[in-house]
């Protein structure tokens, strides 16, 4: 039997496992070791030469490690995975194989703050250029797509807001253009969706939020869908032309459809060096086991509080999707239909003094930069990771002044309610 053949939550803890050979042990175990000894001189030729997989360097590849990559591909549907340090590691490595000095690539502007940074200027030392769009209006998208356009990046379920994308109907842009659907998937995890099922070519996570979902470990993740043709056009040299590091191998030819993957791996992992520490892919292979209970939790709760929230005296609006007078919630409904996710904002009347009070008067909440924990953590965007922008680019990415961003976690709601409560009060 395949793996593709199990269910979700047998794959989540099964995937890529077996008991260690050496030992027997049932749980993967920390291979806490730098480098790997070669068999002979001809295995250690054939590693070095891409003519055989193996173990060379934890840099490059780590057994404990190689667990996770495998279960990730598995639960989004992809053909390989390479883990990464952190989830901006995963989009440098990704940008990296796809792009060149003086390329673009298009982005919705309702992401994640530090993407945003990322984006705006740490890019720009590259030579590689943000075009933005809106995800509400889809035809901002195709008129920001030209010739120098090499990818389109989204998030499923856009942090800070909650906003679910609609990705088949930019996936069709990006068909069109002939570039890559690049979705940052990390809100939604693969439980709630599955972006290569709707268009996708690349998913994006990163592990310290929900998969790893313990607030414990740090880590990114960087999904092949195997579904496109580098080949065509010429628009990727990496990919599609002879390498001089590897005595002119073609990637594309040589890896089909995991050549992404690898040559993330083998190029970009390898130079730019953002491996993810063996210890952190246990811990986060631990955390996935528990993924599709612990989201039911999560989505549940945050239902509750969202509606909760929306006949406060003190909130002016509640933005979940999960609402039924959410603009989004039709697209919950075809993208997220077990539930739309944990995070979401919401807007107070007191504009931002008072947001900024609230979260200094929680208890259970946690305020801290981070979402996808197994607690509930609160944050005032406008004044932490949406700092950086302008009032314009604050309100286009969801985190008008008078918002707080709530990633609901999976206590008792009647406390996280609470809790709320008395901070509102």
């Amino acid at each position: 039997m395949t793996e593709t053949q199990f269910g979700f939550d047998t794959l989540a803890i099964h995937a890529g496992a077996q008991p260690d050979p050496a030992t027997g042990a049932r749980a993967t175990p920390i291979y806490q070791t730098t480098s790997f000894v070669f068999d002979d001189t001809d295995h250690a030729a054939d590693l070095f030469a891409l003519r055989a997989f193996g173990n060379i360097y934890t840099r490059l590849m780590n057994p404990t490690t190689a667990v996770l990559e495998s279960k990730v591909a598995a639960l989004e549907g992809g053909t390989a995975a390479l883990a990464t340090a952190s989830g901006h590691a995963a989009q440098l490595l990704v940008f990296h194989a796809l792009m060149n000095p003086g390329d673009e690539f298009v982005a919705v502007r309702q992401l994640y703050g530090g993407s945003i940074n990322q984006f705006n200027h740490s890019f720009k030392s590259f030579g590689w250029n943000v075009v933005w769009a809106d995800a509400d209006d889809v035809s901002t998208i195709a008129a920001a797509v030209s010739d120098k356009t090499k990818a389109i990046f989204i998030e499923s379920v856009a942090n800070p807001g909650g906003r679910v994308t609609d990705i088949s109907a930019i996936s069709a842009i990006a068909k069109k253009a002939g570039v890559p659907l690049i979705v940052d998937n990390t809100l939604a995890s693969p439980w709630l969706c599955k972006p290569l099922e709707h268009g996708a070519d690349i998913v994006l996570h990163s592990l310290t939020k929900f998969l790893g979902g313990h607030g414990n470990s740090m880590g990114g993740i960087i999904v092949d869908g195997g579904n496109f043709d580098w080949a065509k056009d010429g628009k990727y040299p990496m990919l599609s032309e002879p390498n001089a590091s590897y005595n002119g191998m073609v990637m594309y030819e040589t890896f089909g459809n995991i050549a992404f993957a690898i040559t993330c791996r083998v190029l970009g992992l390898r130079d730019l060096g953002p491996a993810i520490s063996p210890t952190n892919s246990f811990n986060i292979l631990t955390g996935m086991e528990t993924l599709s209970l612990r989201m039911e939790r999560h989505c549940s709760n945050a239902l509750k509080v969202a509606e909760w929230l929306q006949n406060h005296d003190a909130v002016e609006y509640v933005n979940y999707a999960g609402l039924k007078d959410s603009p989004h919630y039709d697209l919950h409904q075809k993208y997220c239909p077990r539930g739309a996710g944990a995070v979401f904002t919401f807007g107070l009347k007191g504009g931002f003094e008072a947001g900024v009070k609230c979260v200094s008067s929680v208890n259970l909440f946690s305020h801290l930069a981070n979402v996808g924990d197994t607690r509930s953590l609160i944050i005032h965007p406008a004044s932490t990771t949406h700092s950086q922008l302008t009032p314009e680019q604050l309100v286009q990415a969801g985190a008008n002044p008078e918002i707080l961003r709530l990633s609901i976690g999976i206590e008792d709601v009647a406390d996280i309610i609470a809790d709320l409560d008395q901070a509102l009060s």
